[in-house]
């Protein structure tokens, strides 16, 4: 059987094949995890009107703390292995681990083995995002690396809203949403193996430096270590606004005193903005310069985070308001990985990519749990909206300290 990676010798027809398949292949792992980061929540109200393996509220906080513990695990060591062993690889066998672990959560027979399956398929699924990401920035030119970014996190939204709407048909068949996804995952991760090409990119910067290991003191070297400060800030930031937003807007709109309706609506508008906000930030990126985008998108974000604490009369503008939220909140955050995917030369870009979405994981920890204590404390609203728009002021700052350009390294071409 023949290689699936291009050879440099591949004519321009096979390579725009391989390009599809790594486009298409790359946004479905995207919407895997947006899929089963949405799935716990989901469940949740279900594994605990049921008393599922005895399950408290407490149990359920654990548990769903244990699997971002996972994914920010799996998204910091996966960068210096796909480094050095190639991206198609670790891609492959994260979909698998996250898949298989995935299957086994509705046959756990204690509340400690649903925290520890949890775990463990967190570690895969943390893995596959910087890798897709990766992946698809270098199979693309480098003035087209921001918009494969952001229209690869197009997936993780899709997979969000289709887990919604399945968990509003099989109601208290929860195990189904496990068993379609972990399914799903083992065959992606089939015709990932016969389709998936490795990234020309990598072979070449595996070539040009002998196979070196890479590993992640590189990121601390005089050359990178300014860039690598702003992207782990950035990317925290990023992430605590995305997470902290999902998991809590609806209460802090309820709060405000919107009814219960009008509040959960208000995430689904937050997240169809988020896609808009994608397709438009890639694109604007691509011709006005990744960090000038990213810096007006963090801006707009503080505008809109602060104009939230304000309880509008008008529903109308209520939803323009959440809507323009999340179009400029969501994808600021992938604006930050899109910068890492043109900053750094292929050498170092998947450990510096996987460096900056485990570091952001521990953001998208930290910000649900401060915008809980302000919930419980009675004071969500407004205080969890100015709280969200200082974060975003803090992002600015650090994408504003970030180099223009990209790194002086020698990267093939």
């Amino acid at each position: 059987m023949t290689s699936t990676v291009p050879s440099r010798t591949t004519p321009h027809r096979g390579t725009t094949g391989h390009n599809a398949w790594t486009v298409a292949l790359c946004w479905i792992t995207v919407l895997l995890e947006g899929y089963d980061l949405v799935v716990l929540g989901a469940i949740i109200p279900v594994l605990l009107r049921t008393h599922h393996l005895g399950m408290t509220a407490g149990d359920a906080t654990t548990i769903a703390t244990l699997s971002l513990v996972g994914v920010a695990i799996g998204a910091v060591c996966v960068g210096p292995l796909a480094d050095r062993l190639g991206r198609r690889l670790l891609l492959i066998g994260s979909v698998v681990l996250f898949s298989v672990f995935t299957l086994l959560v509705p046959l756990a027979g204690s509340v400690t083995m649903f925290a520890a399956l949890r775990l463990i398929a967190g570690l895969g699924l943390g893995a596959c995002m910087p890798v897709s990401l990766t992946m698809m920035a270098e199979h693309m030119p480098a003035e087209r690396r921001a918009r494969a970014s952001t229209l690869t996190m197009t997936g993780y939204h899709t997979g969000a809203v289709i887990t919604s709407l399945l968990a509003l048909q099989v109601t208290d068949n929860w195990q189904i949403l496990f068993y379609v996804l972990g399914a799903a995952g083992l065959v992606i991760a089939a015709i990932q193996w016969f389709r998936l090409p490795e990234s020309e990119a990598f072979v070449r910067a595996k070539e040009a430096d002998g196979a070196q290991r890479v590993p992640f003191t590189e990121l601390l070297k005089p050359a990178y270590l300014r860039a690598g400060i702003g992207v782990w800030v950035a990317s925290f930031m990023g992430l605590l606004l995305v997470y902290g937003l999902n998991t809590w807007l609806p209460k802090l709109m309820n709060d405000a005193g919107y009814p219960v309706p009008t509040a959960v609506t208000q995430l689904l508008i937050l997240n169809v903005g988020g896609v808009v906000g994608l397709v438009l930030g890639g694109a604007v990126a691509d011709r006005r310069g990744i960090k000038g985008t990213t810096l007006g998108w963090f801006a707009v974000s503080v505008v809109m985070l602060a104009c939230l604490s304000i309880k509008m009369d008008s529903d109308l503008l209520l939803d323009v308001v959440v809507f323009f939220t999340g179009v400029f909140v969501f994808s600021a955050q992938v604006l930050v990985y899109a910068y890492v995917t043109n900053f750094y030369p292929a050498a170092v870009r998947g450990t510096a990519l996987g460096s900056a979405s485990g570091i952001g994981r521990i953001g998208s920890i930290v910000g649900p749990s401060i915008t809980g204590a302000l919930v419980t404390a009675g004071i969500g609203h407004p205080w969890g909206f100015w709280f969200f728009a200082a974060v975003a002021v803090c992002g600015f700052a650090a994408v504003l300290a970030l180099p223009r350009g990209a790194a002086e390294a020698t990267e093939a071409v």
